[in-house]
Formats: structure tokens, sequence, C-alpha cells
């Protein structure tokens, strides 16, 4: 395993973390042995970054995860990052309502603290202007980022992260004003533009290069949806996928069509889920990719594709592809 200082945390973190989210079903299922042979193999291997939220399953994500750390004794090995996500009836109370969804995470984790929390809404010009989302203003002086100090002054949580969704002027409003030292964002082959200026005519969700912000603020990047949610695996949508509002149906479609015009592409030999997560590792400003595994297979194919000595493929060479 390979591991990179996660921007001015001084946190060395595997660049292969676990994601602990619904996509794979792992964490919010309750086959108890699978989880613990997975998690337990992912230790092993080297991954020293977990990623869970209130959110996933209601909370069963981190109750099985907190379950299995403490089976195995692997708790203080390990670095656990868990998000809130406030709702709009949170916002007449947001320092009781970070508490409580913190309070929470921590009794469903077994933990005193975690090493990350991260606010897990997007950050918009106007509130609502995508799902339950915030604006800097409400983020920067409503208290959103004053009870993350708090939390942090009190040691519940160690270090502070924003989740990279929503506009890219006002999420960059809050990277250069904020106290946050993380950034997790959805970067992978067939949509990178959080890490890279896009054409005018870009069709898609354009993240504006917000990377690069926080590069210049020397904030650590975690990637997300390295997979596309699973459409760059050609797995069929998730059962979370076919309800939930921030990356719905339709567009998961629409990169599992685009995943299969990429696929046709590739030298014979060459497995699309290892050009995706060695895409999204080849970005020098990623310190880590976060993957949603779901079977100690998935783990050493991704393993795999991080140490392989390959040169990842080139966006330029399937830009007219994804655009199609």
């Amino acid at each position: 395993m390979d591991y990179r200082t996660l921007g001015k945390t001084g946190i060395a973190v595997s660049r292969l973390a676990f994601g602990a989210g619904p996509i794979s079903t792992l964490l919010v299922g309750d086959d108890f042995d699978r989880q613990r042979s997975v998690i337990e193999h992912a230790v092993r291997c080297g991954v020293n970054w977990f990623d869970t939220a209130a959110t996933y399953g209601g909370g069963q994500s981190e109750s099985n995860l907190g379950r299995v750390l403490h089976e195995l004794d692997a708790a203080a090995r390990v670095h656990i990052a868990t998000k809130v996500r406030l709702m709009p009836e949170d916002l007449c109370d947001i320092r009781g309502a970070v508490r409580r969804s913190l309070e929470g995470s921590l009794k469903r984790l077994q933990l005193p603290r975690v090493t990350l929390l991260q606010l897990h809404n997007s950050i918009t010009a106007q509130q609502g202007d995508e799902p339950t989302s915030l604006t800097p203003r409400d983020v920067l002086d409503s208290g959103v980022a004053q009870t993350f100090e708090e939390l942090r002054r009190e040691g519940l949580v160690l270090h502070l992260g924003l989740t990279g969704i929503g506009q890219p002027a006002a999420m960059a409003q809050v990277v250069r004003c904020g106290p946050f030292e993380t950034m997790q964002t959805p970067y992978h082959l067939i949509n990178p533009s959080a890490g890279r200026v896009m054409p005018l005519d870009f069709a898609d969700t354009n993240y504006g290069n917000i990377i690069a912000e926080c590069h210049r603020q020397h904030m650590g990047v975690l990637a997300i949806r390295v997979l596309a949610g699973g459409a760059l695996a050609g797995n069929p949508p998730s059962p979370h996928t076919l309800k939930t509002p921030f990356f719905p149906l339709a567009l998961y479609e629409r990169d599992r069509q685009r995943a299969a015009q990429v696929r046709k592409m590739l030298p014979p030999g060459r497995n699309l889920t290892c050009e995706a997560i060695r895409f999204t590792l080849a970005n020098p400003q990623i310190d880590s990719a976060i993957v949603g595994f779901g079977s100690v297979s998935e783990i050493d194919a991704a393993i795999a594709a991080l140490m392989a000595n390959e040169r990842p493929i080139d966006y330029e060479s399937i830009c007219d592809l994804v655009a199609e």
C-alpha cells in the first residue's frame, strides 16, 4: 500500500480508502461474517482510512463498522471519517443538530472521537438550489463552522472537512474562508471536472476544478464516486441509486452507457474498473481514492491497479466518447 500526507492534517493516509457507503451494500446489510472478512482484509492490506456517514443506512454503516473494528481490535490502527448532514428543519438549531449527529455517530462507532468530521451538505448560492444545500453564509457565519470548531477544541473530532458538491463559486468561497482541512469530491474517468478545467460546452455537472482551489489552501483531497457509483464497474444500479436525489438513476444509466463505450476501446486484458482507479490516483492533487469495497477480491484488484506500472487512460483520448 502507498500512502500520502493528507493536506495540512499531517496524516499519512492510504491511497486507497474504504468507502462504507450504501452503494456496495456491504455495511448497510446484515451479512456480518462478510463484513468482518472484508474489513479485516482491508486492514491487513494497509488500508487505514474508513469513510462513513450518519445517513448511510440510517446509521447502519456506522454501527456495523464500529462493531467490526471493535471485534478486530483495529480502531486504534485506522482513521474514521464520518459526516453530518443538516436538513432544512435543522437550520433553526444548527449547533444542536450537529452535536446530536456527532454524538449518535460516536455511539454507533464505539469511539470517543473521530479523525475527521465532514459537512455532508452541498454548498450553493441559495439554500435548496440542490437537495439540502446550504449557502456559504450558512456554513461560515450561521453556526456550522463554529460548531465544528467547538467539537475539535473538545477533542471529539481531530480534523474538519467538506463534501465538495454544489456550485463551484460557492464551494470555493467556503474553501478559502473556512476552517476546513479536507474535501471529498467526485472525480472519475467520465467526469473529472473537479480536477481540471473543462470545455465551455461540457454538458455534465461541472465542479469547476475545485481541487485546484483546495490545493492552493493546502487542503487534503479525497476522491469519491471513483467508479461513478458502480457504472464504471458495469454493475446494475444499487438500491441506493434507485432512490437517492443526489446522484439519480438517470445519471447512473448515462454513465453506464458511456462506460460501455470506453470499455470497447481498452486494449485486451485491461479492466475498466482498474483503469478508473488508476485514472483517479494519477491526479497528483488527490491524496486518496475512496472506493466502496464489497468483497476481498475487489480490494485485491484495486491494490493491483494502484501498484501496476501502467500508464492510465488519458481523458483527452476518451472525451468524445463520454460526451456522446
